[in-house]
């Protein structure tokens, strides 16, 4: 019998995730040859007890977002895995895209699933952060809930300058001295932040428009720190091969403001200058929370299924021993 999407959520939603399950979602500066990504992915794959969730890779961003999810050991392995693979295939002195980066893999968050808690993905970011430091000669940055200074709670401070930036300042600011790892930029992989946060929706809105600096204006008047939509951050950037100007957002709390609230928002500031959306993209995964039936319609999401939510993917491929989701 076939079941309709929301069958298949509600079905498979009672499958409990049994353990202290743990989400990591590295981004990798890479997202224009897919030979690299695969390698890394790859890596990833070849520890035991390892669930790769999604890979999404973005040619004008030149980076891939990684999804995986594992109980405790299996990801500090598998995030492990991952960051020495992108060492060995990433330079980023060769590297260029639209979006910020500092490192070969760039940022590398731990999110708790099921019945784990924040507790322990600080710890898997201090143990994770150390080994890389030691074993990989890379300076690492520990953000958000791992922070040990509070301005590195926010990753634009860490990643401030970018590559480039940072080669210039590490061991000459005593501001930039990283938490784990030499005071010195790896010459190519450069370096990396480390973290532990709650789910965080990366999502894209692209303009009927080639004008970026209205995408930037917009992006101003959204993000929070600049007085708009509470847990924003907001990029305004130009997408080369699409020929269209972009707002990348980030949802730091879906609670607080969730994507249809930024859709609305994006689409109010853009008619008032003439421009309409052409379409909006997810990065990634989202939580079961944050979506509602129908979100994909009312927000002009492309490519979106029901799959895409992360408990639903992650239950079925426990409950059917899929270790690799089959477009990854």
């Amino acid at each position: 019998m076939e079941i309709s999407s929301l069958q298949f959520v509600r079905v498979t939603m009672m499958v409990k995730l049994k353990g202290k399950y743990i989400e990591s979602v590295p981004n990798i500066s890479e997202g224009r040859r897919k030979e690299v990504v695969d390698a890394i992915a790859d890596s990833l794959c070849a520890v035991n007890g390892i669930y790769l969730l999604d890979c999404s890779s973005d040619e004008d961003h030149n980076r891939s977002v990684i999804t995986f999810a594992g109980l405790e050991e299996a990801v500090k392995e598998g995030a492990f895995a991952l960051v020495k693979k992108s060492v060995e295939l990433i330079d980023l002195r060769k590297h260029k895209g639209s979006h910020p980066r500092m490192g070969a893999t760039d940022v590398l968050p731990f999110v708790p699933l099921g019945d784990s808690d924040m507790a322990l993905c600080v710890r898997i970011a201090n143990e994770v952060g150390e080994r890389i430091g030691k074993e990989l000669g890379i300076p690492v940055y520990l953000y958000e809930h791992a922070a040990r200074k509070e301005m590195w709670r926010n990753l634009a401070n860490v990643r401030k300058g970018e590559f480039e930036g940072l080669r210039e300042e590490i061991g000459k600011n005593p501001e930039r001295k990283p938490d784990f790892g030499p005071e010195k930029i790896h010459e190519t992989a450069g370096a990396i932040a480390v973290g532990a946060r709650q789910f965080l929706i990366a999502y894209n809105v692209n303009l009927k428009s080639e004008d970026v600096g209205l995408a930037k204006r917009i992006a101003k008047r959204i993000r929070e720190k600049d007085g708009g939509l509470p847990a924003v951050k907001a990029l305004g950037l130009f997408l080369e091969k699409q020929g269209c100007a972009q707002i990348s957002i980030n949802l730091v709390d879906f609670t607080k403001t969730g994507i249809e609230e930024v859709y609305k928002e994006i689409e109010r500031l853009a008619e008032k200058e003439g421009v309409k959306i052409r379409e909006s993209e997810l990065i990634g995964l989202l939580p079961q929370a944050s979506y509602s039936e129908g979100l994909e319609n009312r927000v002009k999401l492309r490519d979106f299924t029901k799959d895409r939510i992360i408990e639903v993917r992650l239950a079925k491929m426990i409950e059917q021993n899929i270790k690799r989701f089959r477009e990854c």
